[in-house]
């Protein structure tokens, strides 16, 4: 399978759909991964009754080269047009999302007030400003890459098929967004549930609360304290996939 501009999908990573209704779920993948760590979850609303769209961002799937030239406008407006085209053929709309696909997530309710509700497993809204710098630095020397920051899940069964490096211009993107729009969280009056790991060496778990005490909507919280970062992959992914699930069929019920 290819992208649409002719990129060869690395096999297993490919975007994934499932016909249902009336109600939706757009499910949106993290950093460097793609739908592959999600595609459990996305089955689950998918079973339960929802349609369900997961597509691959631009810059994911394929190699890390083809990323260097993406950031954050190109995964936003991927995101805001598999969005608006679920909305379309949808009753009520929920958004879920992984890591950089939290973000996003966040980042379509703070947009849309008719979105029913959001899920954010290990949300990113914030890069350490330390990090910022040598990131800056490490660009400025010359490197476009650093060792891969995916694949960060407890469970040896749980592989996560992410890049193996880290893009460094893009996730400067990702953080330059995430200062931007963390002042719009108030604007989020949807309900929201938010799924935390005790352990995350990806993202701190500070960025959960941020999330919490940043929105207007009521709040859910739920703590995974046997999964690292990639959750929806870990020992805590069935209880990932029934609160989110639960929490889905709560929100859109009529």
């Amino acid at each position: 399978m290819q992208t649409p501009d002719g990129k060869d999908i690395i096999p297993g990573c490919e975007p994934w759909s499932a016909d249902g209704g009336p109600h939706a779920v757009l499910v949106l993948h993290g950093f460097t991964g793609n739908p592959q760590s999600m595609r459990g979850l996305a089955e689950a609303f998918a079973e339960a009754g929802f349609a369900v769209d997961l597509p691959l961002l631009p810059g994911h799937g394929t190699s890390v080269d083809d990323m260097l030239t993406t950031g954050w406008s190109d995964w936003s407006a991927a995101a805001e047009a598999a969005y608006t085209a679920l909305a379309a053929r949808s009753d009520q709309v929920v958004v879920a999302g992984l890591s950089m696909g939290g973000s996003l997530t966040a980042w379509l309710a703070s947009r849309h007030p008719e979105i029913a509700g959001i899920v954010c497993v290990n949300p990113a809204l914030s890069v350490p400003e330390p990090i910022v710098t040598a990131l800056g630095d490490m660009i400025e020397g010359g490197l476009d890459r650093i060792p891969a920051i995916g694949g960060d899940v407890a469970d040896p069964a749980g592989r996560e098929k992410a890049y193996d490096a880290t893009p460094l211009a893009p996730m400067l993107s990702l953080a330059a967004a995430a200062d931007e729009f963390r002042g719009d969280l108030g604007k989020i009056a949807c309900p929201v549930l938010i799924m935390t790991s005790t352990q995350d060496h990806v993202v701190e778990p500070v960025n959960s609360d941020l999330l919490a005490d940043g929105v207007s909507g009521p709040v859910e919280r739920v703590t995974l304290e046997r999964s690292y970062h990639v959750a929806t992959l870990d020992y805590d992914k069935d209880i990932v996939a029934e609160r989110a699930v639960a929490f889905a069929q709560r929100v859109t019920a009529d």
